[in-house]
């Protein structure tokens, strides 16, 4: 018998302990944020979607070597010597136009490992956590400013050059063999 009132004593505290705890909250405004409406406030370090100051890249391919999933695709064409790309912003002088820049963000596991590389701050992340797609497809981030056909202009360009050059050097190897030949005939001994 003794048991059987210990057992409701006990019941009984335990509900006004909760029951404490219940109405110490009752009277105090909730904290609920609206979270379409209202976002919430992240720590200062978090990691999310990454951007790619394009005007800063130099091409140089380190945030894709430094990619432990390889979802970071570089592309690039080498300038012409008469183009004059600029520089960046920390005063890197550009060689090499970027003709395709772009990230897998379903691949990507938000590591930041490709940040710290980067020589001249160009790629970094953002407080973006929003930007899911309903296709797969629609998770790869083409960076890149240039439009497809400046894209394939520049390509044109350096094969074109590339291909002078080597005409240039072919042109100037077919004219001294000639003169190399008539020279050795001069050394050999006439007999």
């Amino acid at each position: 018998m003794k048991e059987y009132f210990s057992n409701i004593y006990t019941a009984l505290v335990t509900i006004f302990i909760g029951m404490k705890v219940t109405l110490k909250h009752l009277f105090v405004p909730s904290v609920t944020i609206q979270y379409p409406d209202v976002k919430p406030e992240l720590p200062e370090r978090e990691r999310n979607r990454l951007y790619v100051n394009m005007d800063d890249c130099i091409g140089c391919d380190q945030c894709a070597r430094a990619c432990p999933v390889s979802c970071i695709q570089i592309e690039t064409t080498k300038a012409l010597p008469a183009e004059d790309l600029g520089k960046t912003s920390n005063g890197k002088k550009k060689a090499l136009w970027v003709t395709g820049f772009t990230i897998d963000f379903s691949k990507c596991c938000y590591c930041q490992l490709c940040v710290f590389p980067c020589p001249t701050d160009c790629i970094y992340m953002t407080d973006v956590y929003e930007f899911s797609e309903y296709q797969r497809d629609d998770l790869i981030f083409d960076f890149v400013t240039l439009t497809p056909e400046e894209r394939q202009q520049k390509r044109d360009n350096l094969a074109k050059f590339n291909a002078e050059k080597e005409a240039e050097k072919l042109k100037a190897a077919a004219e001294s063999k000639p003169k190399i030949e008539t020279e050795q005939k001069k050394d050999q001994p006439k007999e």
